[in-house]
């Protein structure tokens, strides 16, 4: 309603009173679910009386900056964005290949290419890719030109794919016009004891031949022995050429006025020629900018080769060859310029520009057939599947569904006539129209959420599966890692206030800590600081808090309402599935890349079975009868004896869970199963030990050992100080043993058994004090009703290249990218889930024969899915 100014205070306190009882009904109506329908944003909350002044200022600011104005403010800057990079893509193309051939710049002394991922190639993994080449029938084949830079490279090269390679160990080349005369061992780190002449070297194991020829001048030399070489049909799959600083030296003018002597420039257009049938012929030229020199330690006739000859030699021959078909490889040159303290005599590479540019070659020779989830540059984007086309075609067709109802709803507003009532209303200045109720009015409501969706997954699918926007590879430093947790903090921190609510982990407290713990679970991700176990074991206590929280919100739900139908079990799932179902079809990934959400999931089930068979016991059946406390006790013993069951026997595991049809759910997209093993093990008790808390809650309060009714603190104060020292020990011992343990594996063998310490310890911290407990962070609680939209999507928007990488939206701002990208994930996240809601009561109604009937039209749907993945 639009506030005219004739509202009375009275009429405002009335609707502060209305709104905060909407929230007490709301969490009445979801007490103990464990995924609390959260329509209610924080923002619509209201203190207090005593604290009016402030509630003015905050409504204020809420209502001109509400999740709906952000919103709009977040597709501004995508559309904006998506404009940006398509001038982008008019100037630097679209060929990934190209970009990490001449671009990039340093992040923590790791080479970053433009706007792309770079693998780091070590030596098993540059020869698992010649041995694949060759099995795949590529002929491994390099072949270097130029001058002892090029020799450099070369041997630089041949030791990155061989370790035993010591320092350029060369063998008798095979017969041909162009091979050396001897065999020598070079040191290609020390200029001094290069060749200097043509070298050839041969892994007959893995296909590999490598040859160099000297020719440091661009002239009929270099000429004839290609095409001496052309002529012998003897080509190689990749040619580096790399020459002119010689040239530079050794001439007494410039390189401009050399270039542009008439004999010279012919020589120049003959060979471009010549390379670009080489081009033609199958083989990837490339050529080499000259690299700068450091002046300080040119001596003799280098001293010639200034950097300024060198950018004007490099400026006309780019202009020669930028109509041929041969690849400018110049982002060598960006390396070399800042690495120019390790070069020896001021000329030559340093050992760092040659690790760099061995990386750059085997990243364009590998990548496209090695598929790693790191590299993004020159690697052909995935094919789009058929069940993706299907998919999106019918998003497609329900956003131009939405698009048709919306004109006809606004149409029939501007023009109304039969299909409308016209009320007029007055009171205290408001107006309003009530339109007949028509189909199309029903089910606007479905329809929009799903046109909002088909839009949502086709950015997604644009961040993720094309190149219209960069992605970079992770780089992990502790100050990059702590600076964003700290100041998540103290916004969180910062936005504080009281709640309604005086439960252990009630409606508020809830949100708040699945909030800064899913943000927590975010930087982590984006700062890849999973090489750090300290920051690894964190993490994985915040994962199994997930879990421990859903087991006590499982148990309670059960118990205290008594809601053991099937149809909530349904909306549950539903809940947590309808993202990840939908990136499944869209993404084309398996459920159990999402691994989180199968893993809840599963939970989820377990749960439902082992607290459903009868007897079904409520609170107040055990206040009645304390055998009812037996039944919860056996189910409980239950549900551990199962899960230990399955840990025990690996291949009992397999089997339970390899079994068709329901195999493409735990299985990678290999066919295997051992990650979701791995995941399932790690955390296999924290589900039950939530229950198992949550039953000693109850009893707690049963037997008045704990009160949480009112705003005291929760235990009397003997009681409060040993269970505050227990939870002390309990997070500074799992503290200390993180810090402590240096193998991986260990540590989270043991997690799975001591990782409920820290959990528990910080539930009682929280909340023995009814301060603590009666307050909490906005900020927080506002993303922790969304999680799992943030734990599903981070992997293709906030990160990039399925979580390997970086989503880049801002180029060369790493720090405004990850703002402006955190921003429009964040609210992306919030309208997938305002959509879950909107399509709850349509795809799983309060009926359960409606209920089963949409369970059932949903399996018929995965049927020919699961027939063409093979789960039948």
């Amino acid at each position: 309603m639009i506030d005219n100014g004739n509202n009375s205070q009275e009429e405002e306190i009335e609707l502060e009173i209305h709104s905060e009882s909407e929230v007490l009904d709301a969490v009445e109506n979801n007490c103990g679910s464990g995924y609390i329908d959260n329509n209610i944003e924080p923002e619509m909350r209201f203190s207090d009386s005593h604290h009016k002044d402030k509630d003015v200022v905050k409504h204020d600011f809420t209502q001109q900056f509400s999740s709906k104005n952000a919103k709009i403010i977040s597709c501004c800057i995508v559309c904006g964005f998506v404009l940006y990079h398509t001038i982008l893509r008019l100037f630097h193309g679209i060929d990934t290949c190209q970009w990490l051939l001449s671009d990039g710049n340093f992040r923590d002394q790791v080479w970053q290419p433009y706007g792309c991922m770079m693998h780091h190639y070590n030596h098993l993994d540059a020869r698992r890719c010649m041995k694949y080449m060759e099995y795949w029938g590529t002929k491994n084949h390099f072949v270097f030109v130029g001058d002892s830079r090029m020799e450099q490279l070369y041997h630089a090269f041949i030791h990155q794919i061989v370790p035993t390679y010591e320092w350029g160990v060369v063998h008798p080349p095979r017969a041909g016009p162009l091979s050396p005369s001897s065999t020598i061992t070079p040191n290609y780190v020390d200029p001094v004891k290069l060749a200097n002449q043509d070298l050839s070297y041969n892994d007959t194991q893995i296909g590999l031949r490598v040859q160099y020829l000297f020719l440091p001048y661009p002239n009929k030399t270099m000429i004839s022995a290609l095409q001496q070489w052309k002529n012998s049909k003897d080509w190689p799959k990749t040619l580096v050429i790399g020459t002119g600083s010689w040239t530079i030296k050794n001439s007494k003018v410039d390189a401009v006025e050399l270039l542009l002597q008439s004999e010279y420039a012919s020589v120049v257009t003959h060979l471009t020629v010549i390379l670009d049938g080489l081009v033609e012929a199958g083989v990837d030229v490339l050529w080499a900018v000259q690299e700068p020199t450091d002046a300080n330690k040119l001596v003799g006739d280098w001293a010639v080769v200034t950097n300024d000859k060198i950018d004007a030699y490099n400026y006309l021959f780019q202009k020669v060859l930028r109509y041929s078909k041969v690849k400018i490889w110049s982002s060598g040159k960006l390396v070399a310029a800042q690495n120019l303290e390790d070069s020896l005599d001021g000329y030559h590479l340093g050992w760092k520009t040659l690790i760099q540019d061995t990386q750059i070659l085997l990243n364009m020779y590998c990548n496209d057939n090695m598929n790693y989830n790191d590299a993004t540059c020159c690697s052909n984007l995935e094919k789009v599947s058929n069940l993706q086309l299907v998919t999106f075609v019918i998003l497609g067709l329900s956003f131009l569904l939405l698009c048709i109802l919306f004109v006809r709803k606004h149409w029939r507003r501007l023009f109304p006539g039969s299909n409308y009532v016209y009320q007029r209303l007055k009171y205290n200045g408001y107006s309003s129209y009530e339109a007949k109720e028509k189909a199309s009015d029903i089910i606007y409501g479905p329809v929009a959420a799903l046109g909002k969706l088909a839009v949502i997954m086709t950015f997604f699918f644009i961040c993720d599966r094309t190149t219209m926007f960069m992605k970079e590879n992770k780089y992990f430093t502790q100050t990059n890692f702590w600076l964003p947790v700290i100041y998540i903090l103290v916004l969180g921190i910062f936005f504080t206030e009281d709640s309604a609510f005086t439960k252990v982990l009630h409606y508020d407290q809830e949100n708040e800590t699945k909030g800064w713990m899913v943000l927590l679970i975010l930087v982590y991700n984006m700062m890849g600081a999973s090489q750090v176990l300290p920051i690894f074991m964190f993490v994985k206590i915040l994962y199994s808090a997930f879990l421990f929280l859903h087991g006590w919100n499982q148990f309670l739900s059960f118990l205290q309402r008594g809601e053991y139908s099937f149809v909530r079990f349904l909306q549950e799932m539903f809940r947590l599935n309808l993202m990840t179902v939908l990136l499944c079809l869209c993404m084309n990934r398996p459920y159990q890349f999402y691994d989180f959400i199968p893993l809840i999931s599963f939970w989820t089930l377990v749960a439902f079975i082992g607290l459903s068979i009868p007897p079904r016991v409520k609170w107040t059946a055990c206040d009645t009868s304390s055998l009812n406390y037996l039944y919860l006790v056996l189910k409980l013993i239950g549900i551990f004896s199962f899960t230990t069951i399955l840990y025990m026997s690996e291949v009992f595991f397999e089997k339970v869970f390899i079994t068709r049809p329901w195999k493409a759910l735990f299985v990678s997209t290999d066919d295997d199963m051992h990650d979701w093993w791995t995941r399932w093990k790690i955390d296999r008790y924290s589900v039950p030990m939530g229950m198992l808390l949550a039953l000693g809650y109850h009893v707690g309060r049963k037997y008045k050992i704990l009160e949480d009714d009112n705003h005291g603190n929760l235990f009397s104060t003997r009681i409060s100080l040993v269970a505050v020292l227990f939870s002390l020990m309990g997070i500074i011992g799992y503290g200390t043993f993180s810090v402590f343990c240096r193998n991986q594996l260990e540590c989270i063998e043991i997690h799975s058994y001591v990782g409920f310490l820290p959990i528990a310890g910080y539930i009682f911290l929280r909340n023995v004090s009814g301060a603590l407990r009666t307050r909490f962070s906005a900020f927080f609680a506002w993303f922790g009703q969304f999680w799992v939209e943030l734990l599903v999507g981070q992997y293709h928007v906030w990160m990039g290249a399925d979580g390997h990488g970086v989503l880049v939206l801002v180029p060369a701002y790493p720090v405004g990218n990850v703002l402006l990208t955190a921003f429009v994930f964040a609210c992306t996240a919030h309208e997938i889930r305002k959509c879950t809601n909107a399509l709850l009561p349509y795809a799983v109604p309060e009926d359960w024969r409606k209920a089963t009937r949409n369970l059932f039209l949903f399996l018929l749907v995965l049927i020919p899915i699961g027939i063409h993945d093979g789960m039948f």
